[in-house]
């Protein structure tokens, strides 16, 4: 059998969805028209995306043993013998360095910025990830980072409203992941977090999180500096709305939730909700007005 499709399984193409939050700085800084302003932006989500895989195929490499113990991540490369250890190390350090290199070309900044994700990762695997609320805040900054590494790339500031938004929103979304990892029981061999976990806390967790996501949005768009400048900004809510109402529907609906990047392209609710709110962002940032509001 060939090693690409292996290769390409150990990189979690489908993870790399993660990283188009690197392109809300574009959106919301009103550089969206900018042709100038995407190459270095463009460049930063492929450096991500070769960080991102880099760690996870060093993650595999420490999880291996109990991953074969897992009834769905024991068909991952390392795990199920299609990549040999020593193939993955080699492949996860040629993809760090590819990643280096494509923020070098970006900017310190940049290059800065990748090197914290990649510490905030060291810091999940060693500590964050075997503590319950602390694996997911931590994983929650890494979107926050995501987003932030926009902002770098074409050096400019981003508004703190929007990295809280960010950070809302993806504590929303891993609370209902270990929701759903601690109803089916499939990672209690592989999490050690989840043990600490509680059904009632998870709901909780859950619900808190989604309503605190919207509000921290709704609140962005009328009284940020940015949502006061582009009214416009109040006709994404409804999309995000319905998206983060959306997404609670399937966690508390489906005890076996599917990854949150795997529901975002299978599901057209959440489709429709993302493409709407980008296509009305860009439009409210480049000059849709609203005088009704003004």
């Amino acid at each position: 059998m060939s090693p690409v499709p292996p290769l390409i399984a150990l990189m979690r193409p489908k993870q790399w969805s993660k990283n188009l939050l690197v392109l809300a700085a574009i959106i919301f800084v009103g550089k969206a028209g900018d042709p100038s302003a995407w190459p270095p932006v463009l460049l930063t989500l492929l450096g991500m995306c070769l960080l991102s895989s880099s760690v996870y195929v060093l993650n595999d490499l420490m999880d291996a043993q109990s991953d074969r113990r897992h009834p769905t991540k024991r068909h991952r490369p390392i795990a199920s013998g299609a990549i040999h250890p020593t193939q993955a190390a080699i492949f996860s350090k040629a993809l760090a360095l590819g990643g280096v290199i494509t923020l070098m070309a970006v900017n310190i900044p940049a290059v800065i910025g990748g090197a914290v994700y990649v510490g905030m990762q060291f810091i999940y695997n060693i500590v964050a990830k075997r503590v319950a609320v602390l694996d997911v805040f931590v994983i929650s900054l890494g979107f926050v980072l995501r987003a932030v590494m926009g902002a770098l790339a074409l050096d400019v500031r981003i508004s703190g409203w929007l990295l809280l938004c960010t950070g809302a929103l993806a504590l929303t979304l891993a609370f209902g992941k270990r929701r759903s990892e601690f109803l089916s029981q499939e990672g209690n061999e592989t999490r050690s977090s989840l043990s600490q976990y509680s059904q009632k806390a998870l709901d909780h967790l859950v619900a808190s999180s989604a309503l605190g996501s919207a509000l921290c949005y709704g609140m962005y768009a009328l009284e940020s500096p940015t949502g006061r400048a582009h009214p416009g900004l109040i006709f994404t809510t409804p999309f995000v709305f319905y998206g983060v109402c959306r997404y609670v529907l399937l966690v508390f609906r489906d005890d076996n939730l599917e990854e949150p990047e795997t529901l975002l392209f299978r599901d057209p609710h959440i489709w429709v909700s993302v493409i709407g709110f980008l296509i009305v962002a860009i439009l409210a940032m480049t000059g849709l007005r609203a005088p009704i509001l003004e």
